[in-house]
């Protein structure tokens, strides 16, 4: 069993990964993730000890974080900071009138700014989180008051809360923002029942209901058309623009927004099955799947405090007890770097600049399952595409038939093909233009990169490549094109041959994504030589192979990862899975309602447009671009003010604002990450 429930008041990302660390080391526990920007955490355990392991990882929370509840079901309702506002205003005030009117005004300053911090310490001691960001912070305050630095130390608390609450009014904004990149979701749903319209909630309704959905609703369930005519905004969920126009029959796709016609839909599945939940799901849960960069934070994490913790100690008792020199002058410098231990600008910036480039990501149609993939794309330099559908439009029509008896040849082909849902049987049958009689045909097998063998009217016919006229032992004429060969018991009929556009966007698509580093493209294909080199030149590709089997692709994406190259493959998602799931990198495209699309890619665009390829990389550099500038900017300044704090030249007011200040600041940058850059 795997549930994900809501956590409420989740404001300490450090606390975030530390709850997640605690949680995965329960007993029976499979999988555990703390999300801090969805403010979420998700559990699977097996069913009949779930309950006693969830009642355990809520121990966890509210251990680590006792503000930070989670909700089974109930609506969240975070503190405000309006009265965190207030608080530091009135603090602020007091600050500034005790230097000039009496000092006992720092100490309820303190108070008034810093209660809440200094209880919660107190419980931190109690709980065994000693090196958590408030003790630490309490513990510099406290200190400075200790050796007659009143200002200080009320500057210590003072400038802590106005920096906590600019974080949380940054990561409260960012979290607005993911969650507008995802507003897809349908409020309600309205049914037609017992000749009435009732909304309901778009869980309630059941598959083959009908659902009326008005001109500027959001249609709520995937379902098909059975009365009006409407044109259907399906930008939403495929980043395209143009509306799409439906009519009686036509599918629409929970998510888009019906723009000009009232619609009748019957609908095909529940929410939870839905298009719409499906893309919500996997956005919300990409978290899940951390970056090589995101584990080596939380590694850092976990050594980075304690060390500068101990080097704090070290440096307050050494100095002086070795050398005679003066304790308040060491222990203050010892407490810069109290106040500089906590690496929240990196634990918190880091994981909201993925989870905004997904985000992002998902609002132009592209859905990337996690923060490792994301990576993973930035840093391919080899692209390797499938032919039929990815770079060419799939849509087969026969343009010639080389045979004596053309009729014979057609109407053969067209029996044997008629159970196979191939693209390139549907324009055998398409061109045979006549109603299929299916008691004609039996034994039907499909040999997978050949084509079909069937039982046609008593007899034995094959329809496919030359491959497979080869292993019949038949005989034929070659061809250059892109030709369907047609055997019937063993003696050789003619063959027809199939033509397949090439996508318009198609070459500048693959020209673009030469010019962002990468540096070789590959088409496999199971076509033959001479259509695929053609295809090959009209796109510029670097290399192509032609005659290929679904194992033989498999083995030529596998020959070129030991060659110590980094491959994505893109292909449809469903004859292709074999590959994708071996690639680097795995890119499903046209996967709007596609279930085996969304299933078995890494990285899935819910359009047939190329053009999305080189969107997707310049989003997934751009995104690697804002988290190594974090990371940089984070440990550079708190490097900076650690070196000058021993040397006495930084104070606490400077490593306040290397602690909060560059946290605030790496959470802004962190959001450039949502926005859509031209």
């Amino acid at each position: 069993m795997k549930k994900t429930y809501k956590l409420q008041n989740l404001d300490c990302a450090h606390c975030a990964q530390k709850m997640e660390d605690a949680i995965q080391k329960i007993e029976g526990v499979k999988f555990a993730a703390v999300n801090f920007a969805a403010q979420k955490i998700t559990l699977e355990a097996s069913d009949d000890i779930f309950d006693k392991v969830l009642k355990k990882a809520l121990k966890q929370v509210s251990k680590i974080e006792p503000d930070c509840t989670v909700l089974v079901g109930a609506k969240s309702k975070d503190k405000g900071l309006k009265t965190e506002l207030i608080r530091v205003v009135i603090s602020a005030l007091l600050f500034v009138l005790a230097f000039i009117f009496d000092k006992n005004l720092f100490f309820v300053a303190y108070i008034i700014i810093g209660y809440d911090v200094l209880y919660s310490a107190v419980r931190s001691v109690f709980r065994g989180q000693v090196l958590d960001e408030k003790f630490l912070m309490s513990v510099a305050s406290i200190g400075a008051f200790a050796i007659g630095e009143y200002a200080e130390a009320v500057a210590v608390m003072l400038f802590y809360q106005i920096g906590e609450y600019f974080q949380g009014v940054a990561v409260g904004k960012s979290r607005k923002s993911i969650a507008s990149l995802m507003d897809i979701r349908p409020d309600y749903a309205v049914v037609l029942r017992d000749g009435r319209e009732t909304e309901v909630s778009p869980e309630d309704v059941e598959v083959g209901e009908i659902i009326i959905v008005k001109p500027g609703e959001r249609i709520p369930l995937d379902g098909v058309v059975t009365d009006g005519i409407t044109s259907v905004d399906t930008s939403a969920l495929t980043g395209e623009s143009m509306p799409v126009s439906t009519a009686v029959g036509d599918r629409v796709y929970g998510g888009s927004i019906n723009l000009n016609g009232v619609i009748f839909v019957k609908t095909e599945s529940t929410y939870a099955e839905s298009t719409v939940s499906k893309i919500l799901d996997l956005v919300e849960n990409s978290a899940e799947k951390k970056s090589v960069t995101e584990n080596f934070i939380t590694r850092f994490a976990r050594y980075y405090t304690p060390c500068v913790v101990i080097s704090a100690l070290l440096l307050a008792l050494l100095p002086p007890i070795l050398f005679s020199l003066s304790w308040s002058i060491w222990i203050k410098r010892a407490l810069v770097f109290l106040v500089v231990s906590c690496p929240c600008a990196l634990v918190v910036s880091v994981p909201l600049s993925y989870f905004g480039g997904i985000g992002r990501a998902s609002r132009d149609g592209i859905l990337i399952k996690g923060a490792n993939y994301l990576e993973a794309l930035s840093g391919i330099d080899t692209l390797v595409l499938d032919k039929t559908g990815t770079i060419t439009k799939g849509n087969f029509a026969v343009t010639e038939i080389c045979a004596d008896n053309e009729q014979l040849l057609l109407e053969t082909a067209a029996l044997a093909e008629s159970c196979s849902s191939h693209p390139v049987a549907k324009s055998i049958v398409t061109a045979y233009g006549k109603e299929i009689d299916k008691s004609r045909v039996s034994v039907v097998t499909e040999i997978a990169g050949k084509g079909v063998r069937a039982n046609v009217d008593g007899r034995i016919c094959h329809v496919g490549s030359m491959s497979l006229m080869e292993s019949a032992g038949v005989e034929v004429s070659s061809c250059n094109d892109t030709a369907v060969y047609v055997a019937r018991d063993g003696k050789y009929l003619g063959y027809i041959i199939i033509k397949d556009e090439i996508k318009p966007d198609s070459a500048m698509a693959l020209k673009e994504v030469k010019n962002l580093g990468v540096d070789k493209t590959v088409i496999l294909t199971g076509d033959n030589t001479a259509v695929a080199q053609s295809v090959a030149d009209a796109v510029c590709a670097d290399e192509v192979y032609a005659k290929l089997l679904p194992q033989d692709k498999v083995e030529k994406v596998e020959e070129l990862i030991s060659q110590g190259r980094k491959v994505a493959f893109v292909g449809d998602g469903i004859n292709d899975a074999p590959v994708l799931s071996r690639a680097d990198v795995g890119i499903a495209m046209g996967a709007l309602g596609s279930d085996a699309a969304i299933e078995s890619a890494d990285i899935v665009f819910m359009d047939d447009s190329l053009a999305k390829l080189p969107l997707a990389i310049k989003l997934s550099a751009r995104t690697m671009r804002i988290v190594r500038q974090n990371i940089i900017f984070s440990l550079s300044v708190k490097a900076v003010i650690l070196i000058l704090g021993a040397f006495g030249i930084a104070n606490m007011w400077t490593a306040v604002f290397g602690d909060v200040g560059v946290m605030v600041i790496a959470i802004l940058n962190a959001m450039r990450a949502m926005i859509k850059k031209s």
